[in-house]
């Protein structure tokens, strides 16, 4: 009986190291940007994160051709204004100073800005960085993205003198 249960003890430690643990799912989220301060800009924000990494795919319409546009996280998800004003400023969870995403110091919502094609509209792929959509102090569930009619001079305190908010969406998740 004795040998009997070494043997069962031993197979199920064999059997045990033989299971594969299965990685969390992805998170989800996304964000629908509409229209703001007497624009058209609307579009969309996809939001995945797995393995440590979050990726934004960005789809936006409605801008001149060309042009360069302030795109950042704000720290309120409330785009009830027509200037998207409610949304807050940018979400800065550590206190840090504005600046280039990537590129320290900067703020969790300092996000690399978007260059509109010669249709005026914008397809990118971001990788942001500092964020997360899991609950906790840096989860930008919740937020906002705002799309700025200017470009960001990763400068001026405590917001880039991206100008006005032209399209705002509250990001939920998925």
């Amino acid at each position: 009986m004795r040998a009997m249960t070494v043997v069962l003890v031993t197979a199920g430690i064999a059997l045990g190291a033989c299971t594969t643990t299965k990685s969390a799912p992805p998170l989800k989220a996304g964000a629908m940007l509409e229209s703001r301060s007497g624009s058209s800009v609307s579009g969309h924000v996809d939001l995945v994160e797995s393995a440590g990494q979050l990726r934004a795919h960005v789809e936006l319409a409605g801008l001149a051709p060309g042009s360069e546009h302030g795109f950042h996280v704000h720290e309120k998800g409330d785009c009830s204004a027509p200037d998207a004003s409610s949304a807050g400023g940018h979400f800065n969870p550590t206190s840090t100073a504005h600046g280039r995403s990537g590129v320290p110091p900067h703020h969790a919502g300092d996000l690399p800005s978007l260059i509109a094609d010669a249709n005026g509209k914008v397809r990118a792929d971001l990788l942001l960085e500092g964020v997360t959509l899991a609950a906790g102090p840096t989860s930008i569930v919740g937020r906002a993205f705002v799309v700025h009619r200017d470009r960001d001079d990763y400068t001026s305190q405590p917001a880039g003198n991206a100008g006005p908010r032209l399209a705002c969406g509250v990001i939920t998740a998925r």
